[in-house]
């Protein structure tokens, strides 16, 4: 570990925490928990519920195997340069004030979702930053997108045009702003792999 992460938090959470992964072995552990599971409390994709974050607290060997996970994912976030990417989450930050929802950001700042009106319809529009690190690969290699909302429904699936961007119809009931706040308000952008 190093000194800075070591520094970063020393409030009583953080020094439980760090003595429950410097605790002996138990007898018996076992990975409570899958690798997905765990990245995707990382991300913020999907928080512990309470019997996962039971198990996580009871498990040395899967409390290590989370923080190797987090460092892992800090380490990657860090590299500037690397083109790899493997999704990015957001979510909508604001109670609603009546008003219709025209856009969504993920924490990345990478991709934004626009919902533009129409008559009594919505557009859904998907764009790329083109000053993401990963921008020029994925145009290049024209790969296959989705974006799925807090409960895992595909909101679009495609491929991103030559301005980056992806576009379809709504496919839902009523407007977007209700939609997401009915589905935990939160989305995601992630690649298809066949």
């Amino acid at each position: 570990m190093k000194e800075n992460d070591v520094k970063m938090n020393q409030g009583p959470e953080r020094k439980l925490l760090e003595r429950l992964l410097l605790s002996p072995r138990v007898e018996g552990d076992r990975l409570m928990l899958a690798d997905a599971v765990l990245l995707a409390a990382i991300d913020a994709s999907h928080p512990l519920n309470s019997a996962e974050l039971a198990a996580l607290r009871a498990s040395p060997l899967t409390l290590r195997r989370f923080r190797q996970l987090a460092i892992g994912r800090r380490g990657a976030a860090r590299a500037a340069n690397d083109d790899a990417w493997n999704g990015s989450a957001g979510m909508l930050r604001a109670a609603s004030d009546g008003a219709d929802l025209a856009r969504l950001l993920t924490d990345d700042g990478h991709w934004t979702l626009h919902f533009v009106a129409q008559d009594a319809d919505w557009r859904l529009i998907l764009s790329l930053d083109a000053a993401a690190p990963f921008a020029a690969r994925l145009l290049r290699e024209q790969a296959m997108l989705r974006v799925v909302d807090g409960d895992g429904a595909i909101l679009l699936q495609g491929r991103l045009d030559g301005d980056g961007e992806l576009e379809c119809g709504w496919r839902f009931d009523g407007a977007p702003a209700s939609h997401f706040q009915q589905c935990g308000a939160r989305f995601a952008v992630e690649p298809v792999h066949a």
